[in-house]
């Protein structure tokens, strides 16, 4: 069976011929440079299918370009996330340090009139009874706490130590329903009685004449009566006044000066007496 290749010259006349005209056509063009503008029209035919073919791989270059800095973005981006989290966090310690810092400060320069021994002592717990205001703090026995020891804040009194444990003690608040405190208004020096009312924002003037000059806004301040409070502690403002004739006394209610609903830190004192005595 004939094919194409078995008609005409023999395979190696072909080869022959084609080395010869290829030699020739290269010597040619590089004596005479016959073939440049050939090569230039060459050139500019073929350059479109060059560009096309290097078309799909600038694409890939461009698209691992952009996903490689995509990753990059968004892995920039979950960094600077967790540092403003951990600054966030770190910007709220610092702000209740300071603010700690500023309670403690205004504790340790609270009203006191006379020098006595302090002592800084922190809120561990709140009795959960709605019927009484009672707190625990962190300081006992082994700290020289008494019952009956006066507990401030950096505004005026908290109340009294209840019951003393070795590690903790129980804190009575003034505003407990059981607890009275012998006070004296500062602007005339009357001497009053003021009891807790079960709430923590108010409480009130016992067996109080109508007659009396009290006003609203007088400080009330400890006398010294009794033997528990040293003088000179602020207690109470004195918020509402009311005068019913029908009644033998008038109706007057105070506002505690300490935050008895925002306690932390308090403050343990120590009376001259009790000092010595210890």
């Amino acid at each position: 069976m004939d094919t194409i290749f078995t008609r005409g010259p023999s395979l190696q006349n072909r080869l022959l011929l084609a080395v010869s005209l290829s030699l020739a056509l290269m010597f040619f063009d590089h004596k005479l440079d016959s073939f440049s503008s050939v090569r230039t029209l060459l050139a500019s035919l073929v350059s479109p299918i060059q560009y096309m073919a290097n078309v799909p791989g600038q694409v890939l270059s461009w698209t691992a370009e952009r996903i490689t800095r995509q990753d990059q973005l968004l892995e920039e981006n979950a960094r600077l996330r967790r540092q403003h989290v951990l600054l966030s966090e770190a910007v709220q310690r610092v702000e209740m340090l300071q603010q700690e810092n500023n309670q403690l400060r205004a504790l340790l320069q609270s009203p006191v009139q006379i020098p006595v021994r302090k002592m800084v002592a922190e809120l561990m717990a709140v009795d959960n009874d709605p019927y009484s205001h009672q707190i625990v703090i962190n300081k006992g026995s082994i700290d020289g706490v008494y019952e009956g020891q006066p507990v401030l804040d950096e505004s005026g009194v908290v109340g009294q130590i209840l019951h003393v444990g070795t590690t903790n003690s129980r804190v009575l608040l003034i505003a407990d329903l059981t607890h009275a405190i012998p006070v004296r208004v500062v602007r005339n020096n009357i001497r009053l009685i003021v009891s807790g009312s079960g709430q923590l924002n108010t409480l009130t003037l016992n067996h109080v004449p109508h007659s009396s000059d009290i006003r609203v806004g007088d400080l009330l301040v400890t006398s010294g009566l009794g033997n528990v409070f040293p003088p000179g502690y602020p207690v109470a403002k004195v918020a509402a006044i009311g005068h019913d004739e029908s009644r033998p006394f008038a109706s007057i209610s105070a506002e505690p000066v300490a935050k008895l609903d925002r306690l932390k830190y308090l403050l343990l004192v120590w009376p001259q007496n009790k000092d010595e005595e210890q």
